[in-house]
């Protein structure tokens, strides 16, 4: 057999890019080339894939990721970065070990700290030197039964009961993408990513994620008593809708505002037609959140973080310099916090 070569394309240039996506069963919203030009523009990242069809001929595989270049967490190779997975696209299992090989020799090379493939178990992604890393929970919850079906499967005081109290209450939703909504919806991020000892990413991810899926992208908004309550941003592409981020204020969860917001995403993507609700991403230590997903029915599987080189430990989050971190972040000024997050967001990918 002669030697597989694999070539290097730039997936938000190459118009092949976008049919290959169109005809690949796993492909998601983190692969689509509007996701990777708001991660091009915000962060600065170049965005790159691997394959082995040649130029000019239809992919028949690729797996993208960026090169993160930084110096406070160091610089690798990422597929990729704050997204919640991304599986490499292939049919074979020889194409999958060529391009994690390539991957592998091009950090060697460019003296990249590691090389890190973000996969769903099941789907391609182990092979050509990674190990596992880390580990994350998966909810996908199937659109294809009715919505009194769907209704019937939630849990029924944890989210039955609390959507409908949630729907007497003097709430008042919005959606869309307008600025102002935007705004609500960042003053909401900046208190829960305080309450969860975190700086927020920067304003300008959120612009140039509206900027660059439009229509895919809708904010769903609740107030209460003229004031934000809780905010939930979900992206549509092909048959799925993803829940990818959720903020609130706490003082008025007892309203029952997220319950309530992630069923109108549920209803509006049956709506559309759509077959899939990908609720995202949780901590497997995060059990309250774990648990809370399963109460709508959505089945389970795991998010592996492969690394190249392994790790000789999983990260921690327990050191001295971690703890200072937090304690920075629960108690900074709002400003403070979103300068903070502006500078270190990219750095944290």
């Amino acid at each position: 057999m002669p030697p597989v070569t694999v070539g290097e394309i730039d997936p938000l240039q190459d118009a092949r890019w976008p049919k290959f996506l169109d005809r690949h069963e796993s492909a998601t919203v983190f692969h689509s080339p509007a996701w990777l030009d708001a991660l091009s523009r915000t962060y600065g990242y170049r965005v790159s894939a691997l394959s082995t069809s040649g130029s000019g001929t239809e992919l028949s595989n690729g797996l993208v990721f960026c090169r993160v270049r930084s110096w406070l967490t160091g610089s690798r190779a990422v597929s990729l970065p704050f997204s919640d997975h991304c599986v490499p696209l292939v049919s074979r299992e020889d194409d999958l070990f060529c391009l994690l090989s390539a991957l592998r020799r091009d950090a060697e090379e460019r003296k990249l700290k590691y090389v890190e493939v973000r996969t769903i178990s099941g789907q391609p992604g182990t092979g050509g030197g990674l190990a596992a890393a880390s580990a994350y929970c998966l909810h996908r919850l199937d659109l294809r039964p009715s919505l009194d079906d769907l209704f019937r499967g939630f849990h029924r005081s944890s989210l039955q009961r609390r959507i409908s109290r949630a729907e007497r209450e003097s709430l008042e939703y919005e959606e869309g993408r307008s600025e102002d909504l935007l705004r609500k919806f960042y003053g909401l991020a900046v208190l829960t990513r305080r309450r969860q000892q975190l700086p927020p990413q920067p304003l300008a991810w959120f612009r140039n994620l509206i900027a660059s899926l439009g229509d895919q992208l809708k904010i769903r908004l609740v107030s209460f008593q003229g004031r934000p309550a809780a905010g939930i941003l979900t992206l549509r592409y092909k048959a799925t809708m993803t829940y990818k981020y959720g903020c609130s204020d706490r003082a008025q969860h007892r309203l029952g505002t997220m319950p309530l917001l992630l069923w109108r995403a549920i209803q509006d993507a049956k709506q559309q037609g759509l077959t899939e609700f990908d609720m995202g991403r949780s901590d497997w230590t995060n059990e309250g959140l774990v648990a809370f997903k399963d109460h709508w029915g959505a089945t389970r599987s795991t998010i592996a973080h492969l690394r190249y080189p392994a790790l000789d430990r999983l990260p921690g989050s327990d050191g001295l310099g971690a703890r200072l971190a937090r304690q920075f972040f629960a108690r900074a000024p709002r400003r403070l916090l979103t300068t903070a997050g502006n500078i270190l967001y990219r750095h944290m990918a």
